[in-house]
This record gives C-alpha cells, sequence and structure tokens, in this order.
C-alpha cells in the first residue's frame, strides 16, 4: 500500500501513479503530516510526498517533517511536470470570482498571474488542490480552484485559465520515504542529510570544506529554522554519490562529529 497526498486528482495523485504505475494500491491522506506519520506507523508501506518545487523551491512540511518528527528515509524520488489550471464551477466567468482556493503551493505558483487578474480577490489555503476543488464544485458561490486539469473531469468544473503559472517550465520534485533505508546502489544516486552546528564563526564553513576536500559533489543547501531556538537552523544537503561509497561514508562521519544533531535521510536514485 502507497500513502499519497489525497484526494485524487491532485498532483500528488499523478505523481503516484506515473511513478508506482495505475495498478498500485494507493491510499489517499488530507495532508503531508498526516502522510508521513501514517508510513512511520505502519498503516502504509511508503509513502509519496512532493519536497521541491522548481518555482517555489522546497515543501517546508516535508522537510520539517523528515527532520523532526520520524525516523525514516528517503528511498527514491520522481519529478513531474506540473501544469497549474484555474478552475471554476460551469457558467461562471472571470469576473465573477470572489475567491480562489487551492494548496499554498499551487497559491504560490501563481502568485505574479493572482496579482494581476485577480488583485484583491480573497484567496482560501487548503491541505490539496483536490480539496480546494470538491470545495468549489460543492458551493453556489462563484469560487474558483487552481490545479491539475484533471481535477476539472473529477468535479465537472470548467478551466477559464489554462496553464496559469508564473513560469511554464513548472516541476515539483517527488520523494518516496519509507521505514528502512534502500540497499540498491545504482551509477546515478543521491544522499541526502540533515545536521544543525554550534552558533560560532566558520562551523558552518568547517563542515562544508569536508566535502570540498573529499571531492564530493554538493547538489543543494538549504537551511530551515530549528523552531525550538531563535537564530538556529537545521542545513539540509544533497550530494552526489551513495553512503555505500567509501568516500561518501566517511566523509558523513567526519561531518556528524562536527555537528549538535545529524540525521542521515538516505541514499537513493536520481530522477
Amino acid at each position: 500500500m502507497i500513502g499519497y497526498l489525497g484526494p485524487q486528482g491532485t498532483f500528488s495523485h499523478l505523481a503516484a501513479l506515473e511513478h508506482f504505475g495505475e495498478n498500485a494500491e494507493l491510499c489517499a491522506y488530507s495532508s503531508i503530516y498526516s502522510l508521513i506519520m501514517a508510513t512511520s506507523r505502519g498503516e502504509v508501506e511508503k509513502a509519496i510526498v512532493p519536497i521541491e518545487n522548481s518555482i517555489e523551491g522546497s515543501v517546508n512540511m516535508t522537510l520539517d517533517t523528515l527532520a523532526f518528527d520520524v525516523d525514516m528515509y528517503i528511498t527514491g524520488e520522481y519529478v513531474l511536470r506540473v501544469c497549474q489550471n484555474l478552475m471554476v464551477k460551469k457558467g461562471t466567468k472571470i469576473e465573477d470570482i470572489t475567491k480562489i482556493m487551492s494548496h499554498s503551493q499551487a497559491i504560490s505558483q501563481c502568485a505574479h498571474m493572482i496579482e494581476r487578474e485577480f488583485l484583491g480577490i480573497p484567496i482560501e489555503y487548503t491541505d490539496s488542490t483536490g480539496a480546494a476543488a470538491a470545495k468549489v464544485a460543492a458551493t453556489d458561490e462563484p469560487h474558483a480552484v487552481i490545479g491539475p486539469k484533471s481535477l476539472a473531469d473529477m468535479y465537472d468544473l470548467e478551466i477559464l485559465m489554462p496553464n496559469c503559472a508564473d513560469d511554464r517550465n513548472n516541476s515539483t520534485r517527488f520523494v518516496v520515504v519509507e521505514k528502512a533505508p534502500t540497499q540498491v546502489v545504482t551509477e546515478s544516486d543521491k544522499t541526502s542529510i540533515a545536521f544543525t552546528l554550534d552558533n560560532r564563526p566558520g562551523s558552518l564553513w568547517t563542515a562544508l570544506e569536508m566535502f570540498a576536500d573529499s571531492k564530493i559533489n554538493m547538489i543543494k543547501i538549504e537551511s530551515r529554522p530549528v523552531k525550538k531556538e531563535l537564530g538556529k537552523y537545521i542545513f539540509f544537503i544533497d550530494l552526489d554519490g551513495n553512503i555505500d561509497d567509501a568516500t561518501i561514508f566517511f566523509a558523513l562521519n567526519k561531518i556528524r562529529s562536527h555537528t549538535d544533531f545529524y540525521k542521515f535521510l538516505g541514499s537513493y536514485k536520481k530522477a
């Protein structure tokens, strides 16, 4: 059983179908947090969750939950081409719209369009694009939803503005998370870690220098507040390579010895 951010028709649902196949047994959850926690409890074998968008950057709920709330591992990733659409109940015109609903990521990906075309129109954030579509379909008010075109068929909606994201080259990276790390090693792997450091001059440079000294390519670095202490941050880093490689293994051991908190998030095949 594979969990995804539901309901059916969301980008997470599409990613699950494309990555695992249409015959996969899927189970929908109403939020990223509840999905990851359910996987941690063993309700589903694995989950597919959004972690990064090419326009909006990282999905903070995914990063924070994996770092602070569960002991789980990333075992794979999938990149989905995202096409946002503004949809309404049939017969509603653009000038009639009094509210726009969607997931915060979808709203952010269309922020310039909303500012340009719907200045002053209230925005309502929902747990998923599918939840927003269900609300729009159920109300008699002239509301709109932003999301994948699959929701138009599912909820009998009309697409007023197709492909309305601020950047047409819009993609979301999803990761597969499980309770145990993958043992598969390929020629194109990625390793993800998270750690915190002492708040002193040069601590981050010292950590990053270890990667440079070992000639390890760092793909991405991002910081997030640890939430319990103002001014203290957790760093998320993606690296080229697999922890089964001796160079990666010993470099991560060095990093671990220089951190206050360290978490290995997984080695897995690149999308």
